[in-house]
């Protein structure tokens, strides 16, 4: 793989000498330190200032005006980089180092301290809304990128933030869901990229998830916090909450949470002080939570004096770069002996269809959405490209909306009739990916498949562009001579587009994920997103090309994981593997006619068969990005990691090695695999009846089907234990953290999510804030309620409305008597 070295990060503060300086502070300060004085700015306390923190990861959304409530639409300008999803397609973390040390530049120079972001999670489905804010399937893949973006930005003074620790792969009823992940898939995978990052890149803070896995949620898991982020990994910065994250304040920072955000000042303090009293946290832990904020303060203003000049055209032109490694060239067919792409200049006239060529989709809509310091246009960069006089322009569907308009299609089929050759734009609309939102389908909207459908009638020679932040079904793929996966490109994505098309840049993305034919094809299509309390991770290691790729399986996946094409060819030869098997040296030479880049990526395979433990059909082991001129030849070493050969034992606790034979895979994809060799590892020799709570390897995993069903008690035998409870939430047991839409059989809850409809109605309409929809707002727990920074955001009153529904009047009344107390509280201070 790529190597980046970490760039120079300034000095440690010494963690010793904060927590002297915690212990010494008032009782006060030092709870005023563990929250946050608003929702973007820690508190000025025991000497430390106040630090900001923003939105991230693809550019810099520092809200404008009050301070005290999120504000999607109220931002500084900034530049927008493209989404986590392009930039992984690069393959390149030198790449996304550049962005990150100009994130950190354009951070420190808007005055931002903290940028949250990158999203580590991994796609674990298509479906999930947020996919386009993460990179990878894939662990490795995801770590290396992650590292090189941390290490990057904290080069020039500014802390990132890795998140969500851990698990949190999908939107439906986040801030309640109990992810159920056996402990082989949740080392080996799922917490993978979090270590690499970690240990790596020694984030300045990590934030802890939503969600609970395996019956804590990640806020209050010591296991997470303590055991494996500190203890194992040696952890040495910040951990804060997602915000609105933290259910239990007192079972939190015992648990090894150091800042909960966003910030009630005057609600914390009290709840920590009862804490106190009652012995649900110890002083000493809150004196050392708040000893990691005067940590990272300190580094904040350590950090100053690094600071470099940002430069926007330089950041403009990086995002462009960026946008063009991102774009993944899916398929090129050739018309007439030759490669439909790229086009020439003397193509003739191009009638170039699609509302997203004059109005792209370029970023995600959530809490990344920002406002771009400028945008350029596909359109208007084709035709000063090809020249205006040669392009024409056809909406061919609306904007929004998923509903053809025959005008518009009948005026897109005449365009395209009297042109030499077609460019049609398609995608997602923001309202079909969002954070907060899970898709119902992998579909585009309906007047976009009708607008292909009628090209292919009007002009065969039709090239497609399509964005958006996620795979998507392609009904039309077969039929269609040439698709380029853009991505969310970003500000720059448009006059990439132009430069990939027009051949002035060569295509060098791949895939960082699976693209197969059909949602139920997903190996986790049968328990996604799961509920009503649970999502059990039936699937286990068997993740996108994990199992597409398994023998037995043997999917149809139009573009697998890896997949690109470029505008020259490469070929493979003379592998020379090291006498301990270890690495691998190859030759790899441009064959065709323009210079390029080929990611080069090893695969390692062991059979089910040969195996006593569960085995995925291959694990990207290796990868590196060759930049070759024509007829040019270099000589790539792929290097495998430490633990390449092993798994994750649950009962023992620790990595082992099984001994036998296992297959080297290289290639140009998980499925375009060009040299092939076979080792022998030394290790131990297992027998799956014999290991300590063994047995043999429950059926459903021994062989597979396609698609994917586990039973839930082949599951459970694969977890280790019981399964938790997964029955509907009733009357009687509803708490804070039940979600609105279980409750909605009583009045009190119905009623509670029209007030926050109402509350929420200025942003409910709007497509780029659909993080804000009734359907979004109906899925919250009553805990929500907290991060409002009014009369709601206190905790007892969400515990009474709970007990009122439930109807336990007796406990009710206890709450309601707290709350008011905290309420009269908040109001003195």
């Amino acid at each position: 793989m790529v190597q980046t070295p970490p760039a120079a990060s300034p000095p440690t503060p010494d963690f010793q000498s904060c927590l002297r300086r915690a212990e010494a502070l008032p009782l006060p300060e030092v709870l005023a330190l563990l929250s946050g004085r608003d929702y973007w700015h820690t508190q000025a306390a025991g000497g430390a200032r106040a630090l900001r923190m923003t939105d991230g990861p693809h550019g810099i959304r520092r809200q404008l005006g009050d301070q005290s409530r999120s504000d999607l639409n109220n931002s500084a300008p900034a530049t927008c980089y493209p989404t986590a999803s392009a930039l992984a397609a690069s393959w390149n973390p030198a790449l996304v180092g550049a962005v990150g040390e100009m994130l950190g530049r354009e951070a420190r120079a808007e005055g931002v301290d903290v940028l949250l972001g990158p999203g580590l999670n991994l796609k674990r489905s298509p479906l999930c809304g947020r996919n386009f804010e993460y990179f990878s399937e894939d662990p490795l893949l995801s770590g290396d990128l992650a590292a090189a973006w941390v290490s990057s930005i904290q080069s020039q003074g500014v802390g990132a933030s890795l998140k969500h620790f851990v698990a949190n792969n999908q939107e439906y009823r986040r801030m309640s869901i109990d992810a159920v992940v056996d402990e082989r898939a949740l080392r080996e995978l799922y917490l993978a990229g979090f270590e690499k990052a970690v240990r790596g890149a020694r984030p300045w803070t990590v934030m802890a998830a939503y969600n609970g896995v395996n019956g804590r949620y990640c806020c209050e898991s010591p296991r997470l916090l303590q055991g494996i982020l500190r203890r194992e990994w040696g952890y040495d910065g910040l951990v804060v909450s997602d915000w609105g994250a933290v259910s239990d304040r007192a079972a939190a920072f015992h648990s090894g949470l150091d800042l909960e955000m966003p910030g009630v000042p005057a609600l914390t303090a009290p709840a920590l002080e009862v804490a106190l009293r009652e012995g649900r946290v110890q002083e000493a832990e809150l004196r050392r939570a708040a000893a990691r904020v005067l940590q990272l303060a300190a580094r904040a203003d350590t950090a100053q004096a690094a600071e470099q000049p940002f430069d926007p055209e330089a950041a403009h032109a990086l995002a462009r770069e960026a946008a063009v490694q991102g774009s993944v060239l899916l398929k090129n067919d050739r018309l007439d002996g030759t490669p439909l792409l790229p086009l020439r200049p003397d193509t003739g006239r191009l009638a170039v269809v699609g509302a997203f060529a004059a109005q792209p989709r370029y970023q995600g809509a959530g809490s990344s959405q920002l406002v771009p310091r400028r945008l350029d246009i596909p359109l208007d960069a084709l035709r000063e490209a090809f020249g205006a006089a040669q392009v024409t322009y056809s909406a061919g569907y609306p904007r929004a909306g998923d509903q053809s308009d025959p005008q518009l299609l009948a005026e897109a089929a005449q365009a395209a009739a009297q042109a030499d050759v077609v460019v049609a734009f398609v995608g997602l609309p923001e309202a079909f990916e969002v954070e907060g939102i899970d898709r119902q389908h992998l579909g585009l909207p309906a007047s976009h498949n009708a607008l292909i459908e009628e090209l292919l009638v009007s002009n065969p020679r039709l090239v497609v562009v399509v964005q958006g932040g996620a795979p998507v079904e392609l009904p039309w793929a077969e039929r269609v001579p040439a698709i380029l996966n853009a991505y969310l490109g970003g500000q720059a994505g448009g006059s990439a587009v132009a430069a990939l098309l027009s051949g002035a840049a060569n295509p060098s993305g791949r895939l960082a994920e699976s693209w197969a034919a059909q949602l139920e094809h997903w190996p986790s299509s049968d328990q996604y997103p799961g509920g009503p309390r649970t999502v059990e991770y039936r699937e286990s290691l068997l993740l996108g090309y994990r199992y597409f790729d398994r023998p037995e399986v043997q999917a149809p996946v139009p573009f697998p994981f890896g997949h690109g094409l470029s505008y020259t060819q490469f070929r493979y030869s003379d592998a020379r593997p090291a006498a301990d098997g270890r690495s691998v040296t190859l030759t790899v030479t441009n064959v065709g006619s323009r210079a390029g880049a080929e990611v080069v990526q090893l695969y390692l395979h062991r059979p089910q068969e040969t195996s006593a433990v569960l085995r995925p059909g291959q694990a990207l082991a290796a990868y590196a990005r060759a930049e070759l001129a024509p007829g040019e030849s270099q000589d790539v070493t792929l290097t495998l990691p430490a633990r390449a050969f092993a798994h994750y034992d649950p009962f023992w606790g620790r990595w082992r090695t099984e001994a036998g034979e296992w297959q080297v895979r290289i290639g140009a994809s998980s499925r375009d695999i060009r040299v092939q060799y076979r080792v022998q590892v030394a290790g131990e020799t297992l027998r799956y009846e014999q290991e300590p709570g063994g047995g043999t390897l429950p059926a459903s995993y021994r062989r597979l089907s396609f698609p994917l069903r586990v039973s839930r008690s082949d599951f459970q035998a694969l977890y280790g234990r019981p399964l938790p409870d997964n029955r509907d939430y009733r009357t009687g047991s509803y708490t804070a953290n039940t979600p609105l839409d279980a409750m909605q059989e009583h009045p009190l809850a119905s009623g509670l999510f029209r007030v926050l409809v109402w509350h929420q109605r200025d942003l409910v309409g709007d497509t780029g804030a659909s993080m804000n929809s009734a359907h979004n707002l109906r899925q919250l727990p009553l805990r929500a309620m907290n991060m409002n920074p009014g009369l709601t955001a206190n905790p007892p009153l969400a515990r009474f409305l709970a007990e009122v529904i439930n109807r336990h009047y007796g406990p009710a009344l206890r709450e309601l008597r707290l709350a008011l107390r905290r309420s009269w509280h908040k109001r003195r201070h």
